[in-house]
């Protein structure tokens, strides 16, 4: 477990959680998984599946029916995320409110992190 113990590593906003409760439960899921891979013009990209059991080394998170699994070598990354869905005219999705983020590419589908270790400011 990574964190201040007794601290959520993330957050969801009311919208988030209605959206992962409502999928969770229309699919017959345990939760989503989050976690991180390569990629991207900015160097990490967001991961995101629906799956049936836990990781027995996932960060579990649950709030009003929704629950998020955090992938082993995602929760250092991760830690203070704020978790939203917005719905929009032309699209609709989750949005990460991560303030580990140091750069975000133009169009936001992929992130990049300082070092870990040093100091932001």
């Amino acid at each position: 477990m990574f964190g201040i113990p007794g601290k959520a590593p993330i957050t969801m906003t009311p919208a988030a959680t209605r959206q992962i409760a409502r999928l969770m439960e229309r699919d017959g899921r345990a939760g989503l998984r989050i976690g991180l891979k390569k990629g991207g013009c900015a160097g990490m990209e967001y991961t995101m599946d629906y799956v049936d059991e836990a990781d027995p080394n996932d960060e579990v998170v649950e709030q009003d029916g929704a629950r998020v699994l955090i992938a082993p070598m995602a929760q250092m990354f991760l830690f203070g995320t704020e978790i939203d869905y917005e719905i929009g005219l032309l699209e609709s999705g989750f949005r990460f409110n991560n303030p580990n983020v140091s750069e975000a590419c133009g169009c936001g589908e992929s992130i990049k992190f300082d070092p870990v270790g040093k100091a932001a400011g």
